[in-house]
């Protein structure tokens, strides 16, 4: 008898399907991350240097910044002048 390989995982990709909620949450996180990245590729940035440029909501942006270095899409740079924030750049 041959075993094929992945048929549980086929098997409750299709009984158990992604709510519409998920799916959006997912595009809605892709865009915010890729906007995130664009604007760290042109120079290391603060987080109320990125909600400026951003125009969105400290708290969101902390969010969003803590969430992709802790998946290692950026990394912790210099602190700044005055020695309130971290600047964040794209870990290389």
């Amino acid at each position: 008898m041959e075993v094929e390989k992945g048929k549980t995982a086929k098997y409750l990709k299709e009984k158990r399907k992604v709510p519409a909620s998920v799916l959006e949450n997912l595009k809605e996180f892709t865009k915010i991350k890729k906007t995130i990245l664009t604007a760290l590729k042109e120079s290391e940035m603060t987080i109320p240097e990125l909600s400026k440029k951003l125009d969105m909501s400290t708290p969101d942006v902390t969010y969003y910044v803590m969430t992709l270095q802790k998946y290692g899409f950026i990394a912790t740079g210099e602190i700044d002048d005055m020695d309130e924030y971290f600047n964040y750049k794209i870990k290389e």
